[in-house]
């Protein structure tokens, strides 16, 4: 049996022990798509298969750096951080190519902590879909820097006065992607191995940053196959004496790096629901509103799209990125792109997401606020034509300036609160909060040579 083969905890106990493991490897998404994990003995993880079992809760308490958060209800000194209740996703089984037989299954947060586990968000989001009719189809695609760094020499170099595995602006680069052939290979081997399979591989416009295409599937396959593909980019670089970077903007000369999200909506039996010829844009009812919906609650959704404080770096003009809700057709200016001729390929590409953000989380935000828009019947504004930089958009669709302000329009909005959880949204909110306290304990360079002496 092969591991992508797997679907029951029967196959999953059954190819552990046709495998001879003594153990497997297990992991589960933090809130900011971090996979965190563990080796389990094979017993253990036998029992676990069956009955779940009890990770530490400081997993969904801390932040990217394993700080504490000090403003959540749902975890930390006054709870004690107890364990929390996991189950193992036998559908998940993958092959490990760098740890031989080694078998990677990922997991899921149960019971209460299941309010605020970010795969546990996106499935409520996908049952209310499945409740009103409708399956999602999604596909993620990121952007991404290469450096001929370690994570030692970043760190003897400040992160300062990196070296990229290229120098020069050169997108789609047939002479970069022959010269590295050797990486861009084993991506698209490691891809396919892994089941997370890119559909297009290319460097983009920048030093070393390439782009990557992870093919359609259904949603919540196509948010474990995201959170996949970031964490093992990031391991194959790093085996091969590089490094990836996910930053929505590592340096302020290059555009930053996106994660953008494609979605659609089919009926029960798979038949698409976007698409109407004789509509105008070939929109139908279905579609137009979950636009609208889309747009009208991005403002309100966007701590859950753009997370980081370096996120609100990205969302400038001229440089690839959104920087109001706005849409068009065929229009990579805007927040919200429409695509597509025929049933099969009309959908929407959600262009504000950056590569930092959680997939599961984006996913769920992009889908929940459309499906508030179809049961709302909310109708989407005039798209854009030409320049959506050059548009200044009405104070309903701005973004929020900083994370600060977009948790803050997190905790207030209503749809939000209906469609993820109150539970979700108070801690979500609250982490928000605490990433923007961090940043601003911190003194910047460009602080300290604007003002130290002068002022």
């Amino acid at each position: 049996m092969q591991a992508r083969e797997v679907k029951t905890e029967e196959e999953a106990r059954r190819i552990v022990e046709a495998r001879g493991l003594s153990h497997v490897k297990v992991g589960v998404s933090d809130i900011d798509g971090v996979l965190r994990g563990k080796y389990m003995a094979r017993d253990k993880f036998f029992s676990a298969l069956e009955g779940g079992f009890g990770f530490c809760d400081v997993v969904l308490g801390w932040d990217s750096q394993d700080e504490l958060y000090d403003n959540t209800r749902f975890t930390g000194w006054h709870t004690a951080y107890p364990d929390a209740p996991v189950r193992i996703l036998p559908e998940s089984c993958r092959e490990l190519p760098f740890e031989d037989n080694m078998l990677f299954f990922l997991g899921e947060f149960a019971d209460k902590a299941e309010t605020v586990c970010p795969r546990g968000t996106l499935r409520r989001v996908l049952d209310k879909a499945e409740s009103m009719g409708f399956k999602a189809r999604a596909a993620f695609e990121y952007e991404f820097f290469l450096f001929d760094e370690t994570p030692d020499s970043i760190r003897e170099k400040g992160y300062y006065g990196l070296k990229p595995i290229t120098p020069g602006m050169f997108g789609y680069s047939v002479l970069r992607s022959t010269v590295h052939a050797d990486f861009y290979h084993a991506l698209l081997e490691l891809s396919e191995r892994m089941d997370f399979p890119i559909e297009g591989l290319h460097t983009e416009t920048g030093p070393g940053v390439l782009e990557a295409a992870i093919t359609v599937d259904d949603a919540l396959a196509a948010a474990d196959k995201a959170a996949l593909f970031k964490s093992f980019t990031k391991v194959l670089a790093q085996r091969n004496g590089m490094m990836a970077t996910f930053m929505a903007k590592w340096s302020p000369d290059y555009p930053g790096q996106s994660g953008h999200l494609h979605l659609s909506l089919t009926d029960r039996d798979g038949k698409p629901v976007f698409h109407d010829p004789a509509a105008e844009h070939g929109m139908s009812p279905t579609m137009r509103h979950f636009l609208g919906g889309q747009q009208k609650l991005m403002p309100e959704m966007l701590a859950l799209i753009a997370p980081t404080v370096n996120s609100f770096s990205r969302l400038i003009p001229g440089y690839w990125a959104p920087i109001a809700s706005l849409w068009g057709v065929e229009n990579r200016t805007c927040a919200l792109r429409l695509i597509g001729d025929s049933p099969k390929s009309k959908r929407i590409e959600y262009r504000v997401a950056a590569a930092d953000g959680n997939p599961y989380l984006v996913q769920a935000a992009a889908l929940a606020s459309g499906l508030w828009g179809i049961e709302n019947e909310i109708e989407p504004e005039t798209p854009i034509k030409g320049n959506a930089y050059e548009v200044k958009p009405p104070a309903r669709l701005a973004f929020p300036a900083t994370l600060w302000e977009a948790a803050q329009k997190l905790r207030r909005s209503k749809a939000a609160r209906q469609m993820l959880g109150e539970d979700f949204v108070e801690h979500f909110a609250a982490t928000r909060e605490w990433e923007e306290r961090q940043y601003r304990k911190h003194i910047s360079d460009w602080e300290l040579q604007r003002y130290f002496e002068i002022i």
